[in-house]
């Protein structure tokens, strides 16, 4: 044996390798594939499983022969054969088969990602908002089912009913796979934020977890973030939400220890990402320059805020409570009423907070935080009993671990 030859990777190293290219492939390039198909076939069924297929097909065959030379390419080519495959045993494509044969040299670049039509797609208000989630998971991300079901605490029946059913329901009615014209984009853009937002957060405090967070999922959700504020880069809300899951995710470090979550006047700052927090100011200063204020914008100001300080008593309270006045405009939600009563108590006392807490309750008797921010509040202001109470009811609604150790603890005290 020759030293190169001792020093050639063998099967099992080549294998995995090819696995890591894979995977990172997928991220980038699945979406874009499952794009430009539904574009050309017309089914997001079709695109979606004809893509599936391929980075199957691509798993067995790049751990024979190795990665080829032009992965992207030789990935959407598969896809695409396996689309015609698939239309070919379906007579209703007839038409749909002609035109991607004609097509059979793969698109040549434009200046849109395609995942972004897909994105506006998948979010489109004819949706219901957990059909929106579900899908822009299955179809843009890839998640499979199974994933879903964990991150939304639901069963896998239900939820490939739900994506189904949202299929079924974009070919019911034609939803287009393009980005909206000015005139109609601020709302469709604010929707499709705000999936990605919601996205963001089901990577945190899963039912039956401890208080890490699934780091796949917060990495999709601050990548789309990233994908939309690059493809819009005139959209000021755009960069306000990527600027605002940087500070997030620049906190991430921090916010658990041993699978105990660390609340933010706790945290230990030295351990908070100085790159992504940078990146975020960046991104903050950019939506800022465009002139165009809204809610993402401010939700980022107001991360800045406690970012910006050195500790939780040096924070500027009094002008985060500003933004929260200015957001309410923006944002009039239960939730934002009671994010705002949390810095109210520390510019005017728990007193004020609380009683604008308890005007929510209609809203938000049935939402965990609600109980144990009103307990918080109670407990500062030596109401013992009715403190207990409002942590018992919400240790009663949350299944998450790290919460539920958390709120056993005050009890405890």
């Amino acid at each position: 044996m020759t030293r190169e030859d001792a020093a050639a990777p063998g099967p099992a190293a080549r294998a995995a390798a090819s696995d890591r290219e894979l995977a990172r492939l997928v991220r980038e390039e699945a979406a874009r594939i499952v794009g430009i198909l539904t574009a050309t076939t017309g089914s997001l069924d079709v695109a979606e499983e004809a893509t599936a297929e391929a980075i199957e097909e691509a798993l067995a065959d790049w751990r024979r022969r190795g990665v080829p030379p032009r992965p992207g390419g030789w990935l959407l080519q598969a896809a695409r054969h396996n689309a015609l495959d698939r239309l070919r045993r379906d007579r209703t494509y007839r038409a749909k088969l002609e035109h991607l044969a004609e097509t059979a040299v793969p698109p040549t670049p434009t200046e849109t990602d395609e995942r972004l039509p897909l994105l506006f797609g998948c979010c489109h208000p004819a949706l219901a908002p957990e059909a929106q989630l579900a899908l822009t998971l299955r179809a843009v991300l890839g998640v499979t089912t199974a994933q879903i079901a964990r991150a939304t605490v639901e069963s896998e029946a239900t939820v490939g009913q739900r994506i189904s059913r949202a299929k079924r329901r974009m070919a019911a009615i034609a939803i287009p796979l393009r980005i909206p014209g000015p005139a109609e984009r601020s709302d469709r853009l604010d929707l499709v934020l705000t999936v990605v937002s919601v996205l963001y957060d089901t990577a945190h405090l899963a039912a039956g977890a401890d208080a890490v967070a699934d780091r796949d999922l917060a990495d999709d959700a601050l990548w789309l973030a990233r994908v939309i504020a690059e493809e819009l880069p005139g959209e000021a809300e755009a960069a306000g939400l990527h600027a605002l899951l940087l500070f997030h995710r620049a906190r991430e470090g921090a916010r658990s220890a041993g699978g105990e979550l660390v609340l933010l006047d706790r945290q230990d700052r030295r351990r908070w990402d100085p790159e992504l927090i940078a990146r975020g100011r960046a991104e903050l200063d950019r939506a800022a320059a465009l002139r165009a204020p809204g809610r993402w914008q401010l939700h980022a100001a107001i991360a800045a805020c406690h970012i910006d300080a050195p500790s939780a008593e040096r924070t500027d309270w009094l002008q985060m409570l500003v933004l929260y006045d200015m957001l309410r405009g923006y944002d009039p939600s239960p939730i934002v009423a009671l994010n705002r009563a949390v810095v109210l108590a520390r510019v005017a006392g728990a007193r004020p907070a609380l009683a604008e807490v308890d005007a929510l309750a209609p809203r938000l008797s049935g939402y965990r935080l609600w109980h144990a921010v009103r307990g918080r509040l109670l407990r500062d202001l030596g109401r013992t009993d009715e403190a207990d109470a409002a942590d018992r009811r919400a240790l009663e609604l949350t299944d998450n671990r790290a919460e539920r150790r958390l709120l056993a603890e005050r009890l405890s005290r």
